[in-house]
């Protein structure tokens, strides 16, 4: 059966992008930069960016390419005969499953949001009624539940329709709207009267801020978004990679959709904090900063339904592109484990991930009892754990070294796949770096990270 085909490059980087884009853009990149001092975080974010995420990114384009397979069989082709890499396929096929247990549920919560938004629940009302708003909203399973099978329901419709017909043509559409709902919600804040502050807390840098948090810290945490923003170490790039042509070189290819996931990132910031600065809120509420203090801004704003509203559109389109991304990966592994048509993986998926995910809705209300880090914990920060400080910084391990190594693939091959095409090159003197610096900066961001966690 020959590979399916994306149709366009714009459709690819776009899908890439999607799977890149989600809440951790706009929900975890403001409220990091508000903890850690602004614009420096902002800065050292960028570097390590470009350091880390872009090789990585690179590694698993150029081993979905060159395989033409999904994450669970791209092993199988490239490695050594009598060699076990292939195994790790099968990890990175748990982690995009334990991914979407979890992620279904906050995509759940922005549809939610935008419909209490929409029917004007949070307008004209005193700040506690919105502060209590969240926590009823997820101490009631059955409209959770409800909206998470309609999510599963659109997710499997689309990928069921195939890659160039379903997934590409509502991902561009889909973006494309993201990108255009973001402008206009930034140049709305920017014009508020008094979001100057929130401009400059964000885009000056300012030595102060982060001598308050520590610097160690700053640099630690903008490491850490750096690296998970790009969703890094499961396969979601590799895919993708085995849907396009040879005609560009895949360094070049990894720079547009992370300067396209930082655009995303910037402009988040863009809107949040002016916003924040006008109506005298903190920006460093850190996790309910889009579900407490944001609809009490759109509350004071003018015309604040419709922004709020907007606001969450813009939240669905950034969880749903990731949802899309994810199940894709998924429905192509079990294509390649069974053999089966893509209308019955796409099924399949959708069923056994919509039932996956009733834990994780459940442990605010049937199963809170269950705290598995401790008092205040709960179902999906145990799946967001395994995923975020577990399967992702491991398995971009795993690709690195296999991509540079004799042992596995070696870098003559990776070299080889990476630069077939136009475009910007895996240059001779990123060697020594890809090779020795970064397992070790990758390996240094595992262990910080387990440290932070359960410190």
């Amino acid at each position: 059966m020959s590979r399916e085909k994306l149709g366009s490059r714009l459709g690819f980087i776009l899908l890439s992008a999607g799977c890149a884009i989600g809440i951790g853009n706009v929900w975890k990149f403001p409220y990091m930069v508000g903890q850690y001092g602004g614009a420096i975080f902002v800065l050292i974010y960028i570097f390590f960016l470009a350091v880390m995420g872009i090789p990585v990114m690179t590694m698993e384009f150029a081993l979905g390419r060159a395989s033409q397979k999904s994450p669970v069989r791209l092993y199988q082709e490239l490695e050594p005969k009598g060699s076990k890499w292939h195994l790790h396929g099968y990890v990175a096929f748990a982690g995009n499953v334990i991914l979407l247990m979890f992620y279904t549920t906050v995509a759940a919560w922005m549809v939610k949001y935008f419909l209490m938004t929409a029917a004007g629940k949070f307008t004209a009302v005193d700040k506690s009624v919105i502060d209590a708003s969240f926590g009823e909203m997820i101490a009631e399973p059955v409209p959770m539940i409800i909206i998470v099978a309609l999510i599963m329901l659109v997710a499997t419709v689309v990928c069921m329709t195939g890659v160039k017909s379903g997934l590409e043509k509502v991902t561009k559409v889909m973006m494309i709207a993201l990108l255009a709902v973001m402008v206009i919600l930034a140049v709305n804040s920017i014009m508020l009267d008094g979001g100057a502050e929130g401009l400059k807390f964000y885009l000056v840098p300012n030595a102060e801020n982060v001598k308050k948090v520590g610097l160690i810290n700053v640099i630690v945490g903008a490491m850490n978004q750096s690296f998970f923003t790009l969703s890094l170490g499961m396969g979601g790039m590799a895919i993708f990679g085995s849907y396009i042509g040879k005609d560009r070189s895949l360094m070049g290819e990894a720079v547009n959709v992370a300067v396209l996931d930082t655009f995303v990132a910037f402009v988040s910031g863009l809107i949040i904090f002016p916003a924040c600065y006008a109506y005298g809120v903190q920006p460093n509420a850190g996790p309910p900063l889009i579900f407490e203090t944001l609809p009490n801004v759109f509350n004071n704003m003018p015309l604040g339904r419709l922004w709020g509203s907007l606001f969450f559109v813009f939240m669905i389109f950034a969880a749903l592109s990731t949802v899309l991304a994810v199940l894709e990966n998924i429905i192509a592994c079990m294509m390649d484990m069974t053999g089966m048509s893509r209308k019955k993986a796409s099924v399949i998926s959708g069923i056994g991930v919509f039932l996956l995910s009733l834990p994780c809705i459940f442990g605010f209300n049937l199963l809170s009892g269950f705290a598995p880090f401790g008092e205040g914990s709960s179902v999906l920060d145990l799946e967001d754990f395994v995923v975020s400080n577990l399967l992702l910084p491991t398995g971009s391990i795993i690709f690195v070294v296999f991509c540079v190594t004799r042992y596995g693939w070696g870098w003559k091959n990776f070299v080889a796949e990476a630069n077939e095409g136009k475009g910007l090159k895996v240059a001779k003197w990123m060697r020594p770096f890809v090779t020795f610096v970064l397992p070790v900066m990758i390996l240094v961001l595992f262990v910080m990270g387990l440290i932070n966690f359960f410190a």
